[in-house]
């Protein structure tokens, strides 16, 4: 299944690319690619062992590794079709910030983001299909990622999204019926891993029985999004998100077991400053998942949440410098837990890095250092992990 998968994406991608190369693409479309990987490097890491990426005696004795490669195929509308729009990102390979466990394809290749738009006035959009949740802002980081945003970065979900503006307001009002394509894909693409994941389910609490059986967790669906923004000044903006939904049960066998009894909801402070190259981000987060109607999920799971109701705050800022070529930045955040039972103090991540723009890419040294951070549950957790990247892409 997941060869055919692949020959399926390859046939895809030939003929994209054969369209540009040719210059036989149909009127009214453009059509990219770009590749990217890493060199990584871990200096600390509390998740050694020998299937971890992330072994630091590992990296000690080989001085650390080139990875997780990506062929990365972009469509999008030339604005030749009147009110009509479209934009879509296509990723193949372990550069692809998914994974095969957790995604719809069942492989390295994912689809980032698919959607249909149409301009109802100058002013207002309506876009269907999967696209970024409107909520809050993401990380201008490349390798590092979300770190302590986890769960409420850069989110991609399948919905309908309506987005517009009214003199210094803006705004956006959204439905995700779900936050990947299919029925089980747990993948919001890049912030992966913090809303649900595969696991190993055991009905009868004796582990290694034949009952045993591996599955999604949950996954967020039906959920309603609304951003604010307001420019105070051409240097100052105030916003707030607010989101809240759903989450359905996947642990199940059956499918009519599968409910949707689970809630979520979340409400983002942020604020912007930007003057010539020097930008400046700071949000705040108040979090929190009600798992205790998700019978399924809390009779069987191996690895559960520490209480049925999980609550966390997050602060995270950014700082960056641009000129000429080069962008110098640092985000930093902190994270707590308010979940009954969940013992983990405060922690902290930081990522300073700096890109050079050399032509048709971006060359990125990055470092990252963090004492904690998000897991599957939404949930903070402890352990120490520090590392250095060197990525690459290029653009063509």
């Amino acid at each position: 299944m997941q060869r055919d998968v692949v020959f399926r994406a390859a046939g895809m991608l030939t003929a994209a690319l054969l369209s540009v190369t040719a210059g036989t693409a149909r009127a009214g479309a453009e059509l990219s690619a770009g590749v990217w990987w890493v060199y990584q490097n871990t200096l600390e890491s509390d998740f050694s062992g020998p299937s971890s990426a992330f072994d630091e005696n590992l990296d000690a004795e080989t001085g650390g590794s080139f990875a997780d490669p990506a062929l990365v195929v972009y469509g999008s509308d030339d604005g030749s079709h009147g009110p009509w729009h479209f934009s879509a990102e296509m990723r193949i390979g372990t550069g692809s910030f998914s994974a095969p466990s957790r995604n719809n394809s069942g492989d390295n290749f994912t689809m980032h983001k698919a959607w249909i738009g149409y301009d109802l006035n100058e002013n207002n959009s309506l876009k269907i299909g999967k696209s970024q949740v409107p909520f809050g802002w993401k990380t201008s980081n490349f390798w590092p990622g979300d770190i302590l945003q986890g769960g409420y970065g850069d989110q991609m979900d399948v919905g309908l999204k309506l987005s517009g503006s009214q003199s210094r307001l803006s705004y956006d009002l959204a439905y995700y019926h779900q936050d990947d394509w299919g029925e089980t894909s747990t993948d919001t693409v890049d912030d992966n891993g913090h809303w649900g994941t595969q696991g190993t389910f055991d009905p009868d609490g004796v582990p290694g029985n034949a009952d045993d059986y591996t599955s999604a967790s949950y996954r967020k669906i039906k959920t309603g999004v609304v951003n604010l923004d307001f420019e105070l000044t051409a240097a100052h903006t105030l916003g707030v998100s607010y989101q809240r939904g759903r989450m359905q049960d996947l642990s199940a066998q059956t499918a009519a077991a599968q409910n949707d009894d689970g809630k979520h909801d979340a409400v983002d402070l942020h604020y912007y400053f930007t003057h010539k190259g020097f930008n400046f981000k700071y949000r705040y987060i108040d979090a929190s998942r009600d798992f205790s109607d998700m019978t399924s999920l809390l009779a069987n799971c191996t690895s559960c949440p520490a209480d049925t109701d999980v609550e966390t705050t997050r602060h995270v800022a950014h700082l960056s410098l641009r000129k000429d070529r080069w962008n110098y930045y640092i985000e930093a955040s902190r994270a707590s837990t308010d979940t009954r039972n969940n013992l983990a103090e405060n922690v902290e991540a930081y990522a300073p890095g700096v890109s050079y723009q050399y032509g048709p890419g971006w060359l990125y040294l990055e470092y990252l250092w963090q004492n904690g951070d998000i897991g599957s549950y939404g949930d903070v957790y402890e352990a120490d992990f520090r590392t250095i990247y060197a990525s690459f892409d290029f653009y063509f």
